[in-house]
Parts: structure tokens; C-alpha cells; sequence
């Protein structure tokens, strides 16, 4: 059994190494083969990574243009090597601009192809829904993280399927207490969790504000504060360079296994915006997300989102339950304000922790499995079929 993997950020590779552990756990009679493009979680699962996949960790139209010539000749690498491997599946997880590409080139070249399914639904729901015609077109099927998801495909004529989030199982396991006690925080101190996000552009565009922010809350009148920085191997070096001058006890977490104990540990935390404002939600950790990108890439992307919101607790509570801090309002006099009101004022902290529980009945996958275990049973079930 051959299966083809493609993942194109943190994010990405977590999805796609719990995927290829339920598979194992659901085929042992097979012996299962996993090619493609992943990070370090799907290599120790078992993965032969065509490329680096940070290679494909790149968002906004003025970060993207200038590797485009070198993008190209990635997507013809891997079609390429989809071809010599024969895979049954190939499944693209997340990562559209890349994996579409890829899939679309397939396609146009013609013969007998695998099964092609699409893990991570398009935000067909934020902007541009007639994307899901397009992916209807392109793939056999799609596996969909949230339950009003399927309903866009489906209409599309496309076999769609509500996993739940992964994240579930994930975060289920984290240990505020034992990671507290690890890094020698008491009882009585007051962390301050950073997520500076996972591309090298977010980084560049929060660290100014973010840094600062959590600066100016350790010198508050909180009690014994901690600053912690969850943060890929590749950027620790960049990321400490940053926070060196910091007199706050500040740590610096690259274990992708440790990031839910870290996050778990958080008084409150201040995040760009992404899937870790969905973890923090799910963990029960007040937050405040932002965003600050390219003028030009943000002047583009506010005509043709029709979100009210960015964050994926926002949107699906639909309301402004989580602070949210765009391009001017992304400050860090802002994100410092907004966190301390969160430490300092209960009822405050008790509404967004309140709101946290509508979210976690949203995400949870039915019938006690795992998201992946929902994917991996519905893949094996598909390849019967396919016979």
C-alpha cells in the first residue's frame, strides 16, 4: 500500500502524522508505504520527504512572488515523482496553492491516477465559494475539520466528511501542572505565552509588537511572571536573538511534543493569528490574536474575504468573543492592554472562558474517535470500494 502525502506548514505535518498513525493502527495487515512532503512529525511516522516542506510555508502575494520560479519546479518535481511512485492515494493535506497545483497537473497529464483526496477543507465559507466547484473537480473527496464544512462540497458534487478537528486529541493530553513543575514555575507565578507564528514574514511582521507587549506585562504589577515561546527548531536561534535582553524569566520551547504542555501553562497568551488562537481556545487559555502583513497583500485580501472575523473561534461562535488586532490595531501598547484586562478582570477572563466550551462541542469529532481515526477508517473503507 502506497500512499502519496502532501503538507505545507506545522499545522499540516500535525494533521498528516496523526493520519498515517491511525492508518497503521487501522490496516496492521498491511504494510504501508508513505511518500511525499512533510516536516519532522510525519518523517518520524514514517515518511520520505521529497523536500523540505518549509519550503512551501509561505503566505501573502508580495512574500510569495519573488519563489515562485523555484515553486513551479517543485510542483513538477513532486507530479513527477507521484508518477514513478504509482501511489493509491495521494492525499494533499491543507496547503492549496501548492497542492491544487499539484493535483490539477496530474490530471493534464492523463493515464491511470489514484485516488486524490483533500484533508483541510478551503475556507470556501471566508471567500470565494465557487472554489468549491473547482475542488470538486479536482478531487474524489474531501475530509473536513468543522461540521458545517460538508454542506459547501457536497452541493459542489464532491464527497465530503466531517472528521472534527485533530487538535482534540492533541490537546487532550496536555499537562499544565507537570510542565509547570518541569520549568520551575510556581504555583503562585503568572505566565505569558508568545506565539510569534510559524513563517519567517509573520515573525518579521509581530515581533515588534508581540516582544514588547509581553515586556510590558511582566513589568506590571502581576505576580512572578514567566514568558514562554513555543516555536519551530528551525526559528529558535532568530527567536532568541529577539527575547535575549529580556530581564523576565523567558523560555524558549522547540519540542513540537511539549508546545500543548506550554500552551496548557499559560496565564494568558498573545498570538498571531492562526490555528494556535484555536488550541488556546480549546484549552481553556485566555487570548489575544493579531495580525499585521504586506500594505499591498492586506489592501487585496479585505475585498475579497467576507468573514466578519479571523479568528476560527470567532467565526464559529459568530460573534467577537476573542480580541482580534488588525494592521493598525495591531499594536503592542494594544495586545498589552487587552491581556492584562484578562488577567485582572474576572468577569472579563469568565466570558471568553465560557465561550471556550461553545467551542469545544463545535470541533469534537462524534462517537469518541479521533479526528484521525475517522479519516484513517473512512480511507480504508474507500480503498475497499476501490477494490
Amino acid at each position: 500500500m502506497k500512499i502519496f502525502l502532501i503538507a505545507g506548514e506545522e499545522s499540516g505535518d500535525i494533521l498528516g502524522a496523526d493520519f498515517m498513525a491511525s492508518l497503521k493502527e487501522t490496516m496492521p495487515e498491511n504494510e504501508i508505504e508513505f511518500y511525499g512532503i512533510g516536516g519532522e512529525r510525519m518523517i518520524e511516522e514514517g515518511l520520505s520527504s521529497l523536500f523540505p516542506m518549509e519550503e512551501l510555508s509561505l503566505m501573502g502575494i508580495a512574500e510569495i512572488a519573488p519563489k515562485i520560479p523555484h515553486l513551479l519546479k517543485r510542483i513538477h518535481e513532486t507530479i513527477d515523482d507521484i508518477e514513478r511512485i504509482r501511489p493509491d492515494i495521494v492525499m494533499t493535506i491543507d496547503a492549496p496553492d501548492f497542492s491544487f497545483r499539484v493535483v490539477k497537473g496530474l490530471r493534464k497529464r492523463g493515464g491511470s491516477l489514484p485516488i486524490l483526496m483533500h484533508y483541510v477543507a478551503p475556507t470556501v465559507w471566508a471567500w470565494r465559494p465557487g472554489r468549491a466547484k473547482k475542488v470538486a473537480e479536482l478531487y474524489d473527496s474531501i475530509l473536513c475539520l468543522f461540521p458545517f464544512e460538508p454542506a459547501y462540497f457536497q452541493e459542489a458534487g464532491m464527497e465530503a466528511v466531517f472528521t472534527g478537528h485533530p487538535m482534540t486529541t492533541l490537546l487532550n493530553k496536555a499537562d499544565r501542572k507537570a510542565f509547570r513543575k518541569e520549568y520551575h514555575i510556581p504555583d503562585d507565578g503568572t505566565v505569558i505565552g508568545v506565539l510569534l507564528g510559524s513563517r519567517e514574514s509573520e515573525i518579521r511582521n509581530m515581533e515588534d509588537i508581540l516582544i514588547p507587549a509581553a515586556e510590558a506585562i511582566a513589568g506590571s504589577n502581576i505576580s512572578k511572571p514567566y514568558i514562554i515561546v513555543p516555536t519551530l527548531p528551525s526559528l529558535a536561534r532568530e527567536i532568541r536573538q529577539m527575547v535575549e535582553h529580556i530581564p523576565t524569566p523567558t523560555m524558549i520551547i522547540t519540542d513540537h511534543k511539549a508546545k500543548q504542555h506550554a500552551l496548557a501553562a499559560c496565564d494568558v497568551a498573545m498570538a498571531t493569528s492562526g490555528t494556535v488562537g484555536l488550541e488556546l481556545s480549546y484549552l481553556g487559555v485566555p487570548h489575544v490574536i493579531g495580525y499585521k502583513m504586506n500594505r499591498w497583500t492586506y489592501e487585496i485580501l479585505k475585498r475579497i474575504v467576507t468573514t466578519k472575523y479571523i479568528h476560527l473561534s470567532n467565526i464559529i461562535l459568530d460573534r467577537p468573543a476573542i480580541p482580534e488586532l488588525i494592521q493598525s490595531h495591531c499594536t503592542a501598547e494594544e495586545f498589552s492592554k487587552r491581556a492584562l484586562r484578562l488577567l485582572n478582570d474576572e468577569a472579563v477572563r469568565n466570558e471568553q472562558l465560557e465561550s471556550f466550551e461553545e467551542v469545544r462541542k463545535h470541533i469534537s469529532s462524534e462517537e469518541g474517535r479521533s479526528p484521525s481515526q475517522v479519516a484513517a477508517e473512512y480511507v480504508y473503507e474507500t480503498l475497499k470500494k476501490r477494490g
